[in-house]
């Protein structure tokens, strides 16, 4: 009875004030973005997107290990990916300036590519190493003065919760770069949003910041060894959070 009730406010009522604010939110981006960037006024409108996302559907962030994060560096943060909550998650808490790497195609979503685009993330081709030597150049340029990056080195958002392989891209970033990688893992979106579910499960989502690995060296050797020691990190403090429905079903 439960579930049936908070899916009709959910069809009926928070969704539609949600599409409502991403619409107004990717207009305000696609305005303030290029007229104060890396502020925290241009950043306003997706932090409270981000929050408002999790708050209407009754979801708790417990964000922790912001102690590990200094103001003034930049980083590249690796996290893995569940679903679309993460990218509310990490824009609503994360209280720092950073830049998305994007697949392409994200380009042509309707509001959200300008306004991705207005922000100044990074959008790669994978297809094409001249595009992804570009998207290099373009980083370097960004990453600088405190200004970090998010990437989810899997690639795609997971089909059964569990951690998929990383592909090196956000590593070899931050090799070229010289920047620090900082694992994040991400419990409880999954059990939120269910891959092939259109039911929002209220409940805890939690963002653990992990402490920044420093490079030692900047080879293929190096990079593939900072990709396993990152994916390892972020498993061992993986775990599931049941919500509002599943607890309740297993008493």
């Amino acid at each position: 009875m439960l579930r049936i009730i908070f899916a009709i406010y959910q069809w009926l009522i928070a969704f539609p004030i949600l599409l409502g604010v991403t619409i107004t939110i990717c207009i305000l981006t696609s305005i303030l973005s290029p007229l104060l960037p890396n502020t925290n006024l241009s950043y306003f409108p997706a932090r409270a997107w981000g929050r408002l996302m999790c708050w209407l559907l009754f979801i708790r962030v417990d964000i922790k290990g912001l102690e590990h994060i200094k103001e003034g560096q930049s980083y590249v943060f690796v996290c893995n990916h569940q679903n679309v909550y993460d990218i509310f998650v990490v824009y609503g808490w994360m209280p720092l300036f950073f830049k998305w790497l994007m697949k392409k195609e994200l380009r042509r979503l309707p509001f959200v590519g300008k306004a991705s685009e207005a922000a100044g993330h990074i959008f790669v081709d994978r297809s094409n190493p001249r595009a992804a030597q570009k998207s290099l150049e373009i980083a370097q340029q960004r990453l600088q003065n405190g200004v970090s990056l998010v990437v989810f080195p899997e690639g795609t958002r997971t089909s059964d919760g569990s951690i998929g392989k990383f592909k090196r891209g956000a590593f070899q970033i931050a090799s070229e770069l010289n920047l620090p990688i900082v694992p994040m893992t991400l419990n409880g979106a999954y059990e939120r949003l269910r891959k092939g579910s259109y039911i929002v499960e209220p409940g805890l989502i939690e963002l653990i910041i992990h402490a920044p690995i420093t490079w030692e060296a900047s080879d293929e050797a190096a990079q593939r060894a900072m990709m396993q020691q990152s994916r390892e990190v972020i498993q061992q403090s993986s775990r599931r959070l049941p919500g509002w429905f599943s607890s309740r079903a297993s008493r």
